[in-house]
């Protein structure tokens, strides 16, 4: 699939630390509790990491008591659904749009939510810009 941004291998390695390259270009999965915006209730946009493309708006975003950031609904447009067979499991991987980042998954346990849904995101894999205009804050 062609994306807005695309780099070759070598340019996303330059671009990402190790562990943002590991979850976001080759779908790996960050440890749970332990991302930097997994509590924050800092009210702002959630962009992708790899091309900065909106991805979230704060005020979707809910404790789900998962470990990781979760959200009952993306901005529009902004993220590709894939099916993902892996590790004996059937889920719907979230990829950026923009670029075919890995982000996480979406689930329909999204209990009390407008949608149902929990999109289950690595935090590693956003930036979290405050709508205060205090600077970007990276997950």
């Amino acid at each position: 699939m062609g994306y807005d941004v695309e780099k070759t291998d070598a340019e996303w390695r330059e671009q990402l630390s190790p562990e943002e390259y590991a979850v976001l270009r080759q779908a790996g999965t960050e440890r749970a509790g332990v991302g930097r915006l997994t509590d924050t209730e800092t009210t702002g946009v959630y962009r992708c990491k790899a091309c900065q493309a909106k991805l979230f708006e704060s005020d979707t975003k809910f404790h789900s008591g998962c470990g990781w950031p979760s959200f009952y609904q993306p901005i529009s447009e902004t993220i590709e659904y894939i099916e993902d067979t892996s590790h004996g499991m059937k889920r719907v991987e979230v990829r950026c749009a923009g670029c075919g980042s890995h982000l996480g998954h979406v689930f329909p346990d999204g209990y009390g939510t407008p949608t149902g849904d929990r999109y289950c995101i690595n935090s590693v894999s956003m930036t979290l810009e405050p709508t205060d205009g205090s600077g970007p804050v990276a997950g």
